[in-house]
């Protein structure tokens, strides 16, 4: 397969293509297709914008018939027919039926750009500059979003110091057996930690890049708790998370919590097109006409589609229960291989379709990743050394694809460990005939 022309011209920065050295040509639901015709099956799901699956065909009867009627493409901030048609349904399918009063805010089309835009916003209502993210938090790779990212990998890469930004412990950190909320609390509480009062807390509610990290649903409950106590915003990054990755459209609602400011992207189009919204509370919509602006926050083309998402899979609760479904089949396939292999030293966590297999060897994830796309499974991994392998399928997948999926995993593994056994045993005889 020919990959020169990418090797020749593009920068040294691409990442995927090096795990996945194909050209791929087509893509139907959890499938990708390259140029020779092989097909694979796919847990990626677009690092999880693709939750409805690729070339979804609702979707794409919508994106089209709008195209056909010379519909309007690029509408900055202007007011447009599919506009209108995605408030009044965000309205009706999500916030009524939680009862629920946030402000929409069409940021640019990124993630990140969702995430500037509400530390912006937090760090105006509040008058102070300082922000609390935490241990393994990913939120993006500019300036601001990248502050409040923890991976050295990409904070090195800004050639900048970043400022305004205190780390804090997530759930878990120091293990089960600590509190991190006890830790934080105090540290506010007293005036001589040398913690800057800050503006706003910023958390995703299960890391994905960090690592498939899972808050508890308590600690969820008590950061808020927190947030209230010491007047902070409660920022919720639910940019993977959300859009009905872990079951619910809002990955935190099993917290019975609700965020000041919410940030969502990813699968909010639902097709693979660029759009991120800020919701905030109606109170803390401080902004003066144009004071946060960009070319491209009126992707109209992810207006339809996102409304055809809400429509179809969001009226009632079916499509939930069915993730949460699909959730016992992939978390029950995986502990079956920690099972297994019991001095492998592998566990699993995660929520909903978002799992991870975690080894205690950060070299094994990519492996398994390697041995996975042999065998036709497209798989990434995550975490500080990527030591997890991240499940990240579409929620859409047919149950048979889901555990033709898995059992490629099993059988990964089963070779990765088998090499390692070997490489061990021959480390041994080359060490005895010494």
């Amino acid at each position: 397969m020919d990959l020169k022309i990418f090797d020749r011209l593009e920068s040294e920065v691409r990442g995927y293509i090096r795990s996945f050295p194909v050209v791929f040509k087509q893509a139907k639901g959890a499938t990708l297709v390259d140029e020779t015709g092989r097909e694979y099956i796919d847990f990626f799901a677009g690092a999880g914008t693709l939750n409805y699956g690729h070339n979804n065909p609702l979707f794409k009867q919508k994106l089209v018939e709008y195209l056909e009627s010379d519909g309007i493409v690029h509408g900055l901030d202007m007011a447009t027919g599919a506009k209108r048609t995605l408030l009044e349904t965000f309205e009706r399918v999500l916030l009524k039926p939680r009862n629920w009063k946030y402000t929409l805010q069409f940021t640019g089309p990124t993630g990140t750009n969702a995430v500037e835009a509400a530390l912006k916003l937090a760090r105006q209502v509040k008058g102070r500059p300082n922000v609390i993210s935490f241990t393994h938090g990913f939120h993006g790779l500019s300036g601001g979003s990248l502050a409040v990212t923890a991976n050295a990998k990409y904070r090195e890469a800004a050639g900048v110091s970043h400022a305004n930004t205190v780390f804090m412990p997530y759930d878990g950190y120091f293990g089960p057996d600590v509190d991190t909320i006890v830790y934080l609390e105090r540290m506010l509480e007293d005036r001589s930690s040398g913690l800057d009062k800050p503006a706003a807390v910023i958390v995703e509610t299960v890391q994905g890049e960090g690592g498939i990290n899972v808050a508890s649903l308590r600690w969820l409950k008590e950061l808020q708790r927190v947030c209230r106590a010491h007047d902070m915003l409660l920022i919720v990054d639910d940019i993977q998370a959300g859009c009905g990755r872990t079951g619910s459209f809002f990955s935190f609602e099993p917290a019975g919590i609700q965020p000041d400011i919410i940030t969502l992207s990813k699968s909010l189009s639902g097709f693979g097109l660029p759009m991120s919204l800020v919701l905030m509370k109606p109170e803390l919509d401080v902004w003066q006409p144009g004071a946060h602006t960009g070319t491209f926050r009126g992707n109209n083309l992810a207006f339809v589609t996102a409304t055809a998402a809400l429509d179809h899979y969001w009226t009632n609760a079916a499509f939930a229960s069915d993730t949460q479904r699909k959730e016992r089949i992939a978390r029950d396939h995986l502990e079956n291989i920690v099972q297994s292999y019991p001095g492998a030293g592998l566990s699993v966590r995660g929520r909903g379709l978002m799992q991870g297999l975690v080894s205690q060897d950060p070299t094994f994830a990519s492996k398994v990743s390697k041995k996975a796309f042999e065998q036709g499974l497209v798989i990434e991994t995550s975490g500080a050394n990527d030591e997890v392998l991240k499940l990240l399928p579409s929620l859409t997948i047919e149950d048979e694809q889901l555990k033709k999926g898995l059992e490629i995993i099993d059988r990964a593994v089963a070779d990765v460990l088998a090499e390692h056994d070997a490489a061990s045993s021959a480390r041994v005889l080359k060490f005895g005939n010494r």
